[in-house]
This record gives C-alpha cells, sequence and structure tokens, in this order.
C-alpha cells in the first residue's frame, strides 16, 4: 500500500507519528519529517535513531519539502501558516493526518484488533502485542507508547513493531474523533469517562466503535459501557472485569508492590495468573488482553504464558529507581481515571506519597479541573503531597486564563496539602527539600517527552542530597 510513496511527517517524533513512520517505512514508503523538539536542540537521541535508519530529518521551515508527489503528515489541528504546511499547499501536496494514515494501513489487513476506551488503550495494545509475538502469531503493532519488552539495542524506542503476518493490533483515539475511521475484527472497549470530550460525545464514538467490529471486548465493571453494550446490537461480545457476570473475570486477587496475582476465570475453568505490572488497574488490562487474544484464536493457556512475562511500558508506573529509600515513579497519569488508578496503586502500600503533576494542556484544566482537583483529594492523605507547575504550552491561541492555581486551590479547599511553582525546576527544587525516606515520588503529565528526563533528574537530585546531609 505504501510502496513508492513518500511521506513527510510534521513532528515526526511525536509518539504516535514515530512508530507510524516506521510501519509506513517498512512497508516500502520513502519517509522523511520534522519536529519542533529538533530545532529547539531536544531529544537527540531520538532523532539520531530516526537518521541512522534512513529517514532524513529537515528544520521545520519547509525546506524539506520539494515534491508535489509527497504526502505530508499533519495534525489537522496545525495553521496553514506553519513553514511545513504552507510549502505543503504551494506545492500541492496531499495531506492527511496521522489517524487517516494508520486507519488506511489498518482497515486493508485481513486479521484487526482496536484498543479504545478513556485509559489503558496503550497497556491492553502492548499487552496484546507481546501474547501474540509470543504465540507466533507476529502481529505488526502501533503503540503510543515504549513497549519495555520489544526495546533492544536497535529498537530503543519501540513504540511499534512491524510483523510480516496480516494481523495488526492498535490503539486508537477517541481525542479527535478518530476512532471513527477504524473497522476492527475486534474492538477493545476498556472504559469510557471524561477526557478530552464530552460523556455524550464519548457515548456515540465508543457505541459506534464496538457496534461496527464483528466481536466487542468490553469492560463488565464499567458502568458506561455496560449501558453501551446494552444498547448496541453487537455481532458477538465478550466480557471483562472483577464481577460475577463477566466471561474474562478475576478472582482471588493479590496484590503485591510491584505486580499481583488472581484466579482467572473463564468457560467454567480457572487459571492462576501472576503479572510482572502492578496494581487492580492493570489486572483488568490483561484481562482484555487475554480475551482479545483468545478471541482471534491463542489458546487461554498460551496468552496467559505470556502475559506473565509481560513487562510495561516506559512512562506508565515507570519506576526510575530508589535511593536512599526513596523511590521515583515516571507515569503518564493526566486525566481522571489514569490519575487515579495510579495513586491507588501507590496508596495500597504503606509510605508517603509525593505527587508532582504538570497538566498536558490549559484546555484539559478548564474542561476537567474540578475532576483532577477531586482525584487527589480522595486518593491522597494529609501527609501526602501535591505539586503542580504550569501546563504544557507549545504556543497557539488557546485561552490561558485558568491554569495550574486552580487545582492547588481546589485540592487545598477539600483539605489537601498542595503547592503551585510556575516552573519545573522550582518544583524539583521543592520536591527534594520536602523528601524523606519511605517516599514514593511520582511524575506524571502527558504529550511532554522530557518529563522521564525530569523523573531521572529528581533520582538523581535526591541521591545527592542525601549523600550531602550524611
Amino acid at each position: 500500500m505504501s510502496e513508492d510513496k513518500s511521506y513527510y511527517f510534521c513532528g515526526i517524533g511525536g509518539s504516535g507519528m514515530l512508530p507510524l513512520a516506521m510501519i509506513v517505512k517498512a512497508a516500502g514508503a520513502r519517509v522523511a519529517g520534522s519536529d519542533r523538539a529538533l530545532d529547539q536542540g531536544r531529544l537527540a537521541d531520538k532523532f539520531q535513531w530516526l537518521q541512522d535508519r534512513g529517514i532524513k530529518l529537515f528544520q521545520q521551515d519547509g525546506s524539506g519539502l520539494v515534491d508535489g508527489g509527497q504526502i505530508l503528515i499533519a495534525s489537522a489541528a496545525i495553521e496553514d501558516s506553519v513553514p511545513d504546511v504552507a510549502q505543503a499547499i504551494a506545492l500541492g501536496c496531499k495531506r492527511m493526518t496521522r489517524a487517516e494514515l494508520l486507519a488506511e494501513h489498518f482497515n486493508a489487513v485481513q486479521r484487526s484488533i482496536a484498543v479504545g476506551g478513556t485509559s489503558g488503550k496503550s497497556t491492553v495494545t502492548g499487552m496484546i502485542g507481546w501474547i501474540l509475538t509470543e504465540a507466533g502469531r507476529d502481529p505488526t503493532i502501533m503503540n503510543g507508547a515504549v513497549m519495555k519488552n520489544f526495546v533492544n539495542d536497535d529498537a530503543p524506542f519501540a513504540s511499534s513493531r512491524v510483523g510480516v503476518g496480516d494481523l495488526m493490533v492498535s490503539e486508537v483515539d477517541e481525542s479527535d474523533g478518530s476512532i471513527a475511521l477504524f473497522d476492527p475484527e475486534i474492538a477493545v472497549l476498556n472504559n469510557v469517562s471524561l477526557d478530552h470530550k464530552s460523556l455524550e460525545e464519548l457515548r456515540i464514538l465508543f457505541g459506534n466503535f464496538i457496534a461496527k467490529s464483528r466481536h466487542a471486548i468490553w469492560n463488565h465493571d464499567d458502568e458506561e459501557s455496560r449501558m453501551l453494550v446494552a444498547s448496541c446490537r453487537l455481532a458477538k461480545s465478550t466480557s471483562f472485569g472483577f464481577s460475577e457476570d463477566s466471561d474474562f473475570r478475576a478472582l482471588q486477587v493479590q496484590e503485591e508492590s510491584l505486580g499481583s496475582s488472581f484466579t482467572l476465570r473463564t468457560d467454567g475453568a480457572d487459571h492462576h495468573v501472576s503479572l510482572r505490572v502492578p496494581g487492580k488497574h492493570n489486572i483488568a488490562n490483561a484481562l482484555a488482553a487475554v480475551a482479545a487474544c483468545c478471541a482471534i484464536g491463542v489458546p487461554v493457556d498460551r496468552a496467559i504464558a505470556a502475559i506473565e512475562t509481560f513487562i510495561g511500558l516506559a512512562r506508565r508506573f515507570d519506576i526510575v529507581g530508589t535511593e536512599n529509600e526513596i523511590s521515583v515513579i515516571d507515569d503518564f497519569g493526566h486525566n481522571p481515571d489514569k490519575i487515579a488508578a495510579t495513586l491507588a496503586t501507590l496508596k495500597a502500600f504503606p509510605g508517603r506519597v509525593v505527587a508532582f503533576f504538570q497538566p498536558h494542556g490549559f484546555g484539559p484544566i478548564q474542561k476537567m479541573g474540578a475532576e483532577l482537583a477531586g482525584v487527589f483529594s480522595e486518593h491522597l492523605n494529609g501527609d501526602d503531597r501535591v505539586i503542580l507547575c504550569d501546563p504544557v504550552y507549545f504556543g497557539g491561541t488557546v485561552d490561558r486564563t485558568l491554569g495550574s492555581e486552580s487545582i492547588v486551590d481546589a485540592i487545598i479547599a477539600a483539605g489537601g496539602a498542595a503547592e503551585y511553582f510556575a516552573t519545573r525546576e522550582d518544583c524539583g527544587d521543592r520536591i527534594i527539600e520536602i523528601a524523606r525516606a519511605g517516599d514514593r515520588i511520582v511524575i506524571m503529565g502527558a504529550r511532554d517527552d522530557t518529563l522521564h528526563s525530569f523523573a531521572q533528574s529528581i533520582l538523581a537530585a535526591v541521591a545527592n542530597s542525601r549523600a550531602e546531609v550524611s
């Protein structure tokens, strides 16, 4: 499909752009691109890795677009005045969004699994991809996060995998409505809750998503998902969850600090499962993944054997390290559900939580700022600490009147302990100042690839600070 085509990715270093660029290149396309981070001298290792794989990179000034036959891959939200876009228009280049190109590839394969839902998409996609790979199905995997099981010296940014079989698994996004472009054989619905869109919009998007699949895998514990399934005429469906009526049910759960174990009951048989990723939310993710793989023909015992060796995703409860009895965890939590799952996992065990949160934009604060504050207030107690900096902002005309201070004010009003500092550096200094033995410091946020480096710097500073004190 991509053979002899030439794609130019505007923002090629993005979490959704990079893996797709690798997939279409493997399919025979010529690939080039630009990225604002490259222009700013950030993330040099990532861009060098792309260049080492034959992808030409250019400044984001339009210079990489020289032929009207090139296809520009860019967000629909990017203005026509951006140099790459302006040059593409001048040359008469076709323009596609990342989702349109991904859907074109996804819908062309014979067998497909699409993973949707407000939370857990990347983890479930990684789990399914790993099970299918271990089962010898050689899938192509499109993910929005680095899958640790696939990382090696040649693939340090393993957010995608290119297989030779005609089977593809991909996470699909509801935030921009692009989930509507995908026609999956198997549709996985993790959950439905407030995030980028209103619940009314999400119900339509997710309802249509599962209705047009040949087999829907859905979360029996999620009230919104239950209502959607009840309102749809599904060709075939399988539920998962902790509730008694789930087709793939978890019982006898034992949570541990770095994993969990449980009994999986399906088709009247019980199977013991041990996971190497923590939290009840990851048990639910594992149930979804095993159910989806069984639906495509993988025996349940083989699926379980594979899921037990799944080691997680980068920036998904990613333990950076422990120094002087203080652990630093890097996490993608940015909406109420994701943050709640992370905090619940942390609070299942003793120790104070110091939570740093960088909102992923001013728009999300306006949409769900009260819910974000509520999650921190509900899951953390008076001994815990919450520290926020200004939201991610890459320019543009978004309304910036409501910032991180509003979340801090709401947490304090509810009786919590929260602080605001404009810069991330000042937040880091404050975290080091208050850190003490037994703390779990969690760094949370999205849309900023440098957050992992920030978490690493916090760990190093904790070690140095304690060394100086001792």
